[in-house]
């Protein structure tokens, strides 16, 4: 079905360090688009698919990373069809996966295969594979807010690696480091920065609000709680205005952080007033 795609391969046992050095060995064939765990990832962008990590069972996980099931298939064939890419890398945990897995998408056969000892140490595999087997992090290369809505694994830390482009210049890749969902060590959080920041950008975007006063977030299993004070505009419709801003948060807070948003408030406490209906020396009304 794509013959024309050239299809490489990154193999290496599971928990030896491939996801951490993906991005590593596809710039140096010139390789832009990685499938990895049931994702097709574009340098840092997941553009299609599903990850495998958040599959509730083992087995699930590895059925979903080989693309077994029919629709998932089709899905991701679809993807690769649309962005018709000249080359592709597959990562697995051995020759017969990756090999099933070009077999099951319909793709040409691999013409080059890299393994895991040809890009790390022995020590470095070995550290990998400690903090595979005593702390449960797994990683997918791509930055955290990447990471789809719905995405049931634990989120860890991002790592951030600094690389060079072509010109030399150097910029971070970021990757996010997760417990899957059939792992059981541990939690994640957020900084209550993160929240407020993509909040107050989402703010700048939307011309009723002129500024975020407060942001209060109150976090439970079941997800966060978002209190947020604002000031707005006068003339405008309030309840429509600020029930728009709201939808949008919670949208854009659960794509970029994979969180269930149990509940969210915005009110509104102050009006800026425009110069011709301020008679005083404010420049706004204090709801307070």
């Amino acid at each position: 079905m794509f013959k024309k795609i050239k299809v490489f391969a990154f193999v290496g046992p599971s928990g030896t360090g491939k996801s951490y050095r993906a991005q590593m060995v596809a710039g140096e064939q010139d390789i832009h688009y990685i499938i990895d765990d049931g994702l097709l990832i574009k340098d840092n962008d997941v553009v299609a698919g599903e990850s495998a990590k958040k599959a509730p069972t083992k087995i699930e996980t590895v059925r979903r990373a080989l693309f077994v099931e029919e629709n998932q298939r089709k899905k991701m064939r679809r993807a690769i069809r649309l962005i018709n890419p000249e080359s592709i890398l597959i990562l697995g945990t051995s020759e017969k996966m990756v090999k099933e897995i070009a077999e099951n998408l319909a793709l040409p056969e691999i013409e080059k295969i890299i393994y895991i000892t040809d890009v790390a140490s022995e020590q470095e595999i070995e550290n990998a594979k400690r903090i595979r087997t005593v702390e449960g992090k797994h990683v997918i290369p791509v930055p955290t807010f990447e990471l789809k809505k719905g995405f049931s694994g634990y989120l860890l830390d991002p790592l951030q690696i600094f690389k060079t482009r072509e010109n030399d210049i150097p910029y971070i890749s970021e990757k996010s480091i997760i417990r899957p969902t059939f792992s059981y060590i541990g939690n994640f959080t957020i900084s209550d920065a993160v929240f407020r920041q993509i909040i107050e950008y989402l703010a700048t975007k939307t011309e009723s609000i002129t500024k975020i006063l407060k942001v209060r977030v109150n976090k439970s299993e079941e997800g966060p709680t978002i209190y947020i004070e604002v000031e707005i505009k006068f003339g405008i419709k309030i309840v429509t205005e600020l029930s728009e801003f709201k939808t949008k948060c919670i949208k854009e807070l659960e794509r970029q952080t994979s969180m269930n948003i149990v509940n969210m408030i915005v009110s509104a406490k102050k009006i800026q007033l425009p110069n011709e209906v301020d008679n005083t020396n404010n420049n706004y009304i204090d709801f307070d």
